[in-house]
């Protein structure tokens, strides 16, 4: 059974910091590029970043850049989204991903085959 688990949402004011964590089995976590994606209340999910298998290169939407950072530490077999300078539109459930289909499908859910249940990050004004 393939599980990515997140972990480490929770109520932050605006400006402040959170480090998410999406931990795998090595099997489901091995040679596979992770993605997280946001869907926040009334919206529909939407792409945040992801990570190649080695780590090398990252990807982020453009709201996030120079805030957000995705790192991976294969020997823990997890990945990880530091958020600082988080902002009230940052307010969201937050999902990691496994990418099977490969970069061209990293902003598309459609190339993600397993996810986590989500952790809620939530930012006050």
């Amino acid at each position: 059974q393939v599980q990515l688990v997140e972990s480490g949402g929770g109520l932050v004011q605006a400006g402040g910091s959170l480090r998410l964590s999406c931990s795998a089995s090595p099997r489901t976590f091995s040679n596979y590029a992770i993605g997280w994606f946001r869907r926040a209340p009334g919206k529909e999910r939407e792409f945040v970043g992801a990570i190649s298998w080695s780590g090398d290169s990252t990807y982020y939407v453009d709201p996030v850049k120079g805030r957000f950072t995705i790192s991976r530490d294969n020997a823990k077999n997890t990945v990880y989204l530091q958020m600082n300078s988080l902002k009230p539109e940052d307010t969201a459930v937050y999902y990691c991903g496994r990418n099977y289909r490969g970069p061209a499908y990293y902003r598309d859910s459609r190339g993600y085959d397993y996810w986590g249940q989500g952790t809620q990050v939530t930012v006050s004004s």
